[in-house]
């Protein structure tokens, strides 16, 4: 047995030796990445600011009697683009599956979009819109901590007009509901704050004002707007991040 053990003892001590050699010429694993990728999925709630300029396009009529006896008949084409700030809040969802991201958003503010114009020499309106919303559905690409969307749905408006006439004041408001299209990109600071800055058009259609003072004044309008707005969102669950591994 002692004969046996003098011929394995020396490759057992020369094993042990070169053992810590070779280990060193292996590669070992890296540490993680930092700044992993994030996931959009999750709640999320934010605010908003922006700029608007709507295009009020329209016809102001002057029919008979009215025109025969006081004023004077007339059928007058205008344009008017009313400008303004506005801001608000939206809350949304977003789903991702790959790089794929789904979701719906919807949004509420105030706007201060206005303009005065005369539409003919005895005849003045103040156009101005005061409240907008929107239910959207929104389609983008993860990039990681980017998100390219596009967006589009229903919107609604609250429109207001002021009517001078002969110097005698009227005002209509309604209520515009229309749709609207869009685009934006996204950028995710950490697992729960990001950034944002998009763009949107809507229209709210066709819609008339009558009578205006006297009966046989109207006029018909058709409102279509655009608006630049960035904002910040919070996601109340975090952006899971996912540490990148390298591989040997």
């Amino acid at each position: 047995m002692f004969r046996r053990l003098r011929h394995v003892a020396p490759w057992t001590i020369a094993m042990a030796l070169a053992g810590p050699a070779l280990g060193a010429d292996l590669p070992s694993p890296a540490p993680p990445v930092p700044g992993g990728a994030v996931t959009w999925t999750g709640f999320y709630l934010g605010a908003h600011v922006g700029y608007a300029w709507a295009r009020d396009t329209g016809l102001l009529t002057v029919v008979p009697p009215l025109a025969d006896t006081t004023i004077g008949g007339s059928i007058a084409p205008f344009a008017t683009g009313p400008r303004g700030v506005l801001g608000g809040g939206h809350i949304g969802y977003n789903y991702q599956l790959g790089a794929l991201v789904v979701g719906l958003e919807g949004d509420v503010g105030g706007t201060g979009t206005r303009k005065t114009v005369p539409l003919l020499d005895y005849v003045t309106v103040t156009t101005n819109s005061y409240v907008q919303g929107s239910i959207r559905g929104r389609v983008g690409l993860a990039l990681d901590h980017i998100l390219l969307y596009a967006t589009g749905g229903g919107t609604y408006a609250g429109i207001r007009n002021k009517y001078s006439v002969l110097g005698t004041r009227e005002s209509f408001s309604t209520t515009r509901s229309g749709w609207t299209i869009g685009g934006g990109v996204e950028y995710a600071l950490d697992e729960h704050w990001a950034v944002r800055a998009d763009y949107r058009y809507s229209d709210y259609g066709n819609f008339t004002d009558r009578p205006i003072v006297f009966p046989g004044i109207s006029t018909r309008h058709h409102w279509t707007e655009h608006q630049v707005r960035v904002g910040f969102d919070y996601k109340l669950t975090p952006r899971a991040s996912t540490p990148v591994v390298s591989k040997f």
